[in-house]
């Protein structure tokens, strides 16, 4: 059964209501579950590349969030340190450090034990996302239970054209959002 990839959700005014050719390439002959993998990595990627994007802009315009309300170097008011609160002694880096460096530089200085920690809460989440969409087999790609602000829990749910509308949204955005960290 040959699936209409023009009819995916997703497709809309940007590529003429039809899936790009590049993407028919890819999909075609496949399954539905492929199309839906293919939409929840999309919806993901997006979601992190959102976030990505609001934290390199937070770092780029030098904004401080409180940590822990402690000394100086390390809130909002005071981002210049008297006495170093250090992420890692054996780097020798500190919170001020970070602070104070471009967006792409405190990459580099984050300590191995930072990535460790970044990559087991992602492996966590992933196991998560894995066990809502695929195992418990929810039919809508990006639901992964969670939904403190209760937008489907509105009249018509999934299918209510506000939500429909919002998803759309999302994923505009998303696509939007990543582009920028191609360069």
């Amino acid at each position: 059964v040959a699936l209409d990839l023009d009819k995916v959700f997703g497709v809309s005014v940007e590529t003429g209501g039809k899936c790009t050719p590049l993407g028919k390439l890819i999909l075609q002959d496949t399954k539905p579950q492929a199309v839906k993998w293919f939409q929840n990595a999309e919806i993901k990627h997006g979601r992190i590349a959102m976030v990505a994007v609001i934290g390199f802009m937070v770092q780029k315009f030098g904004v401080h969030f409180p940590l822990y309300l402690g000394p100086t170097g390390s809130n909002a008011w005071s981002p210049i340190s008297d006495q170093a609160w250090y992420i890692s002694k054996t780097t020798g880096v500190t919170f001020s450090d970070i602070a104070a460096a471009s967006p792409l530089d405190a990459v580099g200085m984050v300590p191995t034990a930072g990535w460790v920690q970044i990559f087991f809460v992602a492996g966590w989440f992933e196991s998560l996302a894995y066990e809502r969409q695929w195992n418990q087999d929810s039919a809508i790609p990006g639901d992964y239970g969670y939904d403190p602000l209760g937008f489907t829990k509105r009249e018509g749910g999934w299918d209510s054209k506000e939500l429909t509308s919002l998803r759309l949204k999302e994923i505009k955005n998303g696509r939007v959002a990543m582009r920028p960290l191609w360069y």
